[in-house]
């Protein structure tokens, strides 16, 4: 297989660490996103009442190598897998603020199912011809905008304003950044930013470690501590004080491990049927169409897609990422997706799945380090998730602006994540938006019935506190 792909086991091996390093970021970034993030209940992941980020950590650098071994085992492709972003966004604000963390990762273990039903019966093909490409696009690009937005706060550089406007610049909100904790975030960004332009290879995670380091260095000199909930110290951190651990290498705590509940959501006495159904559709909307473009752009570049647009084991590499979307709900680490930067390993080499399996075995080491997430603040995340952010929103030059049709349901799902502080309002109402509006232009024939059905979905889910108001339900 390796000389058939003209590559070697050299080549292998640097491409599988190149795609560990390019990758690595996401288990100091998930446990940023989804570990600081309480449920509806007021608890956080592992059922605490404080973050418990090395927990997540580990669990994250456990289902990731897992998965991800499984990716070079079973599709034979080099092709990294582990907890998606967007997608743990969307789990973290969008539907853990409904219910508790437990039935918010069955519903991610449901999405996984689905899936790899679609993927066995071949249904995947009517899914991704129902909804209009620049749709898709556009559910990218509001997704970038959102977790740009959460960047911003929570470091500080955003905050929401009491009087005035919703948000404002900083504590005074008068263009004048105040605290040193901005000030490293401001630093990061920049540093972030100018290896991404220069196309450093890992610039993401170097940003994150180099950024963290210069928190420690600040927090040891002016020791600024922890934001209060009175407000008093405002201009201190947002998360946690960066210093270093007692200990950098540790065993790795897995109890995350099989914390869900496959249809604890569905309770009446919870968010209901109708409900959990959109939540799990939006997941796997997102889910499934980002993994089809990330199978396709780094196939391609690795010379794996055929003349015809074909790849060989598509379905066993589809079907091992369906598998990874439960296995991210059933180890409480959100959903688990191939990687856009599996194509820095392509770079370096890497054609078969010897490179998969490298970059598995580096993901398990790594979570004997768990610890290390302790001393990252959120101050030194963000300028990833802002950079994350504009890597996905780049993707809107797809979008043909002059097609009033398909762009202003495009630019309400874009704006209204991030101006609704949710994922499903912006897929929603983008989807209504494009019914209605093909509807009264006389082209309702030309909308896909399954846009038609999933259109009225988010009607009943947008219409459905109005009406129990007036039934007195």
């Amino acid at each position: 297989m390796i000389s058939q792909r003209r590559s070697t086991v050299a080549q292998e091996v640097r491409g599988g660490i190149a795609t560990f390093f390019t990758m690595a970021y996401i288990v100091v970034l998930n446990p940023i996103i989804i570990g600081t993030v309480a449920d509806k209940t007021g608890q956080y992941l592992g059922d605490g009442a404080v973050p418990n980020l090395p927990l997540v950590a580990a669990a994250t650098a456990f289902v990731a190598g897992v998965m991800t071994i499984a990716m070079g085992l079973v599709g034979r492709v080099p092709f990294g897998m582990a907890a998606g972003l967007g997608l743990n966004a969307f789990v973290a604000f969008g539907i853990a603020s409904q219910m508790s963390w437990e039935d918010a990762m069955g519903l991610v273990v449901l999405e996984g199912i689905v899936i790899g039903i679609l993927v066995i019966t071949g249904f995947r093909v009517a899914v991704f011809n129902a909804i209009p490409p620049q749709l898709k696009t556009a559910i990218s690009v509001g997704i970038g905008l959102f977790i740009t937005l959460i960047g911003f706060v929570q470091a500080g550089f955003v905050r929401p304003s009491a009087a005035g406007p919703p948000l404002k610049l900083g504590e005074l909100g008068n263009g004048s950044l105040t605290g040193w904790p901005t000030l490293v975030f401001v630093l990061g960004l920049l540093a972030t930013v100018f290896m991404i332009a220069r196309k450093v290879k890992g610039g993401i995670l170097i940003g994150i470690v180099g950024t963290t380091i210069l928190a420690v260095v600040v927090e040891a000199i002016a020791k600024l501590g922890v934001k209060t909930p009175d407000g008093k110290n405002p201009d201190s951190w947002g998360l946690n004080a960066p210093k270093l651990p007692e200990s950098v290498i540790d065993s790795p705590d897995l109890s995350l491990l099989g914390q869900f509940s496959l249809f604890g959501a569905f309770d009446a006495g919870k968010v209901g049927v109708v409900a959990a159904l959109l939540l799990v559709f939006t997941l796997m909307l997102a889910d499934f169409f980002d993994t089809m473009g990330t199978i396709v752009g780094v196939g391609s570049q690795a010379g794996l897609v055929k003349k015809d647009g074909t790849m060989d084991r598509t379905r066993e590499i589809l079907l091992v990422d369906s598998v990874a979307a439960a296995a991210g709900g059933a180890g409480s680490v959100s959903s688990n997706t191939t990687y856009v930067e599996s194509a820095s390993g392509v770079g370096e080499g890497a054609r078969t799945g010897l490179a998969s399996v490298v970059t598995g075995v580096l993901f398990l080491l790594a979570m004997f380090f768990a610890p290390l997430t302790e001393m990252v603040p959120s101050e030194a995340a963000a300028p990833a998730l802002v950079v994350v952010g504009f890597l996905m929103m780049s993707q809107i030059r797809e979008i043909d602006f002059s097609d009033y049709e398909a762009a202003i349901p495009a630019f309400l799902t874009i704006v209204l994540m991030p101006f609704t502080y949710s994922i499903t309002a912006g897929i929603g109402a983008g989807f209504v938006s494009y019914v209605v509006i093909k509807a009264l232009r006389g082209k309702a024939r030309t909308v896909h019935p399954l846009l038609w059905l999933v259109a009225a979905l988010f009607v009943i889910y947008f219409t459905l506190e109005p009406f129990k108001g007036l039934l007195g339900l």
